[in-house]
């Protein structure tokens, strides 16, 4: 298992991001996205993980949440 980092400054920086990462990979994103419409709709269909930014006692319960269930599935 790893972990990618991906900053990217404009919008169509995810097109660019979508053909390097690998296939089994799941994004976290804020949770801000989710408000959004449509796009909102879209990333939870395809199990984007939101994490509040501003609370961050949350985000990193959600992010622990999410390591563990990875470790109990040995899911890479």
């Amino acid at each position: 298992p790893y972990v990618i980092v991906c900053n990217h400054q404009a919008s169509l920086d995810i097109l660019g991001m979508v053909e390097v990462i690998p296939d089994r990979c799941v994004p976290i994103a804020k949770k801000e996205l989710l408000y959004l419409g449509t796009v909102g709709w879209a990333c939870w269909l395809c199990g984007i993980i939101f994490i509040d930014r501003h609370k961050r006692e949350d985000a990193i319960n959600v992010i622990s949440q999410t390591a563990r269930t990875m470790r109990q599935e040995n899911v890479r």
